[in-house]
């Protein structure tokens, strides 16, 4: 066990990989439910930084609340955050 574990370190050391955890990154999307209709504002925390790939990861954190995804806004990191979170209301940091 050590062993790979040593190995993996290696490679990334010598192909420059981060072994560190990423900066956090954040989507802000809007979202909808029927039967009745609401509409909510949201925003969330998202393993992807590029707007695609949230948005796939955005819209499948939704469905399984009963959600349905509209729009992913933007994608920011933590320096975003606080400007969103009167918006977000009860839906910041929610799902």
């Amino acid at each position: 066990m050590r062993h790979i574990l040593f190995s993996f370190l290696a490679a990334a050391l010598i192909t420059g990989a981060p072994v560190a955890a990423q900066a956090a990154c954040y989507a802000d999307y809007k979202a909808r439910r029927d039967n009745p209709l609401k509409l909510h504002y949201g925003v969330m925390q998202v393993s992807s930084c590029d707007r695609n790939g949230a948005r796939g990861e955005v819209e499948q954190r939704l469905a399984q609340n009963g959600w349905t995804l509209l729009n992913v806004l933007s994608v920011f990191d933590e320096s975003g955050l606080e400007g969103k979170k009167a918006n977000a209301g009860q839906y910041y940091l929610r799902f």
